[in-house]
């Protein structure tokens, strides 16, 4: 399992990076006609969201995630105080991109409100898809585990379907850890904790898509960050390369829009349950970032 924790977490980096360099590109077409297929990492044009970035950095969204991993590495476990007072010294001088989610919340905590009431009314999916940190910690406490990602999320993204997104998440990337393919774990967790709701009702979506293009099924559902259109494609993803992590994150990149979150998610899941021998090795040696996170991950567990 220790094996496919590590995975777990790099690949959720790796799929970030992966994505950098087309982030928020809408027109599909464009990144296979100007990029061709992305395989390896990308230096961020001038005229992008994210021009101050070289390739092998993160966006705003894995910035935050090793933000976390630093905080729980260090008080061995979650510690929101320890966490919120890390997100606001790293976003004080950040050079990169502000989402309005990150400007919500930074406003917030000039206001002197406090991390548990701190939050944007953000819907985008990224507060829910950085919690492989988490699943790290707490591989075997799904209590803490849940409660711990609902809190995380709820710090930056406060909108109540984002934060059960991360309790779907959890759940689901547990059960993979365990050795339950991605597909069978969505499935269960969504028959057991959220029947009848709407998060159920997009992991049929998904599902159902198994079989369509993925740059198509995604087009259908939506490339945006709002959890809406960025749920089902997800589910859609893991099912699909259920068997094939580098497929999974090239696809999640090639179809454009909010990549980088949506990558993310399907890396720590299918990362969880494939391991560190189905993530190519330059997406992990080629982080910027990728020698501080495996000491990090070396401090955990």
């Amino acid at each position: 399992m220790q094996d496919n924790a590590r995975a777990m977490v790099l690949a959720s980096f790796a799929a970030d990076s992966l994505a950098l360099g087309v982030h928020w590109i809408y027109d599909a077409s464009k990144i296979a006609n100007e990029y061709g297929r992305v395989e390896t990492f990308i230096k961020p044009k001038e005229d992008s969201y994210h021009p101050t970035k070289d390739k092998g950095e993160f966006t705003h969204y894995g910035d935050q995630q090793l933000v976390l991993l630093e905080s729980v590495a260090v008080k061995n476990g979650f510690d929101l105080n320890d966490f919120s007072e890390r997100w606001q010294e790293f976003f004080r001088d950040y050079n990169g991109y502000f989402d309005a989610a990150t400007k919500g919340t930074m406003r917030n905590f000039s206001k002197r409100n406090d991390p548990q009431n701190s939050g944007s009314p953000s819907d985008d999916l990224a507060g829910a898809s950085r919690i492989a940190p988490l699943v790290l910690c707490y591989p075997n406490d799904l209590d803490a585990l849940v409660e711990t990602a609902k809190i995380q999320t709820r710090m930056t993204h406060r909108n109540p379907l984002t934060v059960r997104c991360a309790e779907f998440f959890a759940r689901a990337t547990c059960k993979c850890l365990a050795g339950t393919p991605p597909a069978s774990a969505v499935t269960e967790v969504a028959q057991e904790t959220f029947p009848e709701t709407i998060i159920a009702e997009w992991v049929e979506e998904g599902l159902e898509s198994k079989s369509m293009d993925s740059v198509s099924a995604i087009a259908n559902f939506g490339q945006s960050c709002h959890t809406s259109d960025a749920f089902p494609g997800i589910i859609h993803l893991i099912a699909k390369y259920e068997d094939d992590l580098r497929e999974g994150l090239i696809q999640a990149v090639m179809a454009g829009g909010d990549n980088a979150a949506r990558g993310m998610a399907v890396g720590m899941i299918l990362g969880a349950y494939l391991g560190e021998k189905h993530l190519p090795e330059p997406w992990v040696t080629e982080l910027k970032k990728g020698k501080e996170i495996q000491k990090l991950l070396s401090q955990i567990g």
